[in-house]
């Protein structure tokens, strides 16, 4: 396979973009990322009364240059599929049930897509296709 055939480009999406920036102590970073997985990741794909999961990925950055910064990307099929997950009951579940779990500090320092409106979106994509 040529290396021109293992790559895929996309254009035109309009993919919705979710993204959230918490910090915490360093040494508790593993743990924040496997409890997020557990809690929020499985809680949102699988939650109650839905017939398949509503986000496309969800990538979970770290900045090796400000250790205890965590930034989670959620691309989403749609507004509409966001906000079905982004009900308050919901929410307010998986944050108690996240918050029992994760008993260290942490605070979302930032939210991008609150500042523009949730108007941060996926329009292209070069990817690795093998």
């Amino acid at each position: 396979m040529s290396d021109a055939n293992r790559y895929v480009y996309t254009v035109n999406e309009s993919l919705p973009i979710e993204i959230l920036v918490f910090e915490m102590a360093a040494e508790h970073v593993d743990e924040f990322i496997r409890i997020d997985h557990d809690v929020w990741t499985l809680g949102e794909a699988f939650s109650d009364g839905l017939s398949r999961i509503l986000f496309v990925s969800k990538e979970v950055w770290l900045d090796g240059s400000r250790p205890g910064e965590v930034t989670i990307v959620f691309v989403w099929e749609s507004m509409a599929a966001w906000q079905t997950v982004g009900n308050e009951a919901l929410q307010q579940r998986l944050l108690t049930e996240f918050d029992a779990r994760f008993t260290h500090p942490y605070t979302m320092v930032r939210a991008p897509h609150d500042d523009s409106n949730a108007a941060i979106h996926r329009v292209s994509r070069f990817e690795r296709c093998d």
